[in-house]
């Protein structure tokens, strides 16, 4: 739904799972709908040549949600790999006319880039994995977004779904990760799965001990 406003947006009041789209807002006010709402807030922003989505998650979608980046910084963790959780942080281009607040997103190969508790955050960075969980929202608009920042893979959880794209040259869903190359598609649909009958603890101890069965040697000749 895209819609003309005369209420200021900070009194607009979304319930969980529902969007807003608004038509015709210039990048400067876009800028100050930032401002005006603020850090402290539950919605998420996204911006494209005008057009500005206000979403606000669901209880489903949050679940889904932090249980990907809890696989993600969990398998991180197993492989030894540095990794910066920048949740939803807002990303933005003026010289691309886009902005995006992603349901999470992750410094894993340039983590080495980003130092300290409230670092600034490179001109040139852009998340090395971002998580997008399509229920509120359609996310063709936004998948363009993440390949002009220069995002190079995305995890898209649609449908029922976990779908792992490869945003280098074009949109193109792909069977392994990029960040994590011994995970594949199915793998992760697995983990997805398994939080319908039981726990993300129990998801994460699913993690670590397909990382571990990965990472153990194989076994020496019998004497």
């Amino acid at each position: 739904m895209t819609v003309a406003l005369s209420t200021p947006l900070s009194q607009i009041l979304l319930s969980p799972g529902s969007a807003i789209t608004v038509a015709g807002v210039s990048w400067p006010q876009y800028q100050l709908v930032l401002t005006e709402l603020g850090d402290d807030r539950a919605t998420r922003l996204t911006y494209d040549d005008g057009v500005l989505e206000i979403r606000m998650p669901s209880q489903f979608h949050e679940i889904v949600n932090r249980l990907l980046s809890r696989i993600i910084f969990t398998l991180a963790e197993e492989l030894g790999l540095d990794i910066v959780d920048l949740g939803s942080t807002t990303w933005n281009r003026a010289d691309l006319d886009q902005g995006i607040e992603p349901d999470g997103c992750f410094l894993i190969q340039n983590a080495h880039r980003v130092m300290g508790l409230n670092p600034e955050l490179p001109m040139d960075l852009a998340p090395d994995l971002a998580i997008e969980v399509d229920i509120a929202s359609a996310s063709d608009r936004k998948l363009g977004i993440y390949q002009a920042l220069g995002v190079p893979e995305l995890w898209l959880y649609r449908k029922g779904q976990t779908q792992i794209l490869d945003l280098h040259q074009g949109i193109h869903s792909v069977e392994r990760s990029l960040a994590f190359p011994g995970i594949s598609k199915a793998q992760l649909q697995a983990w997805v799965a398994m939080r319908e009958t039981t726990t993300d603890i129990a998801v994460v101890k699913a993690v670590r001990q397909f990382c571990r069965g990965i990472e153990a040697p194989s076994p020496g000749p019998e004497i």
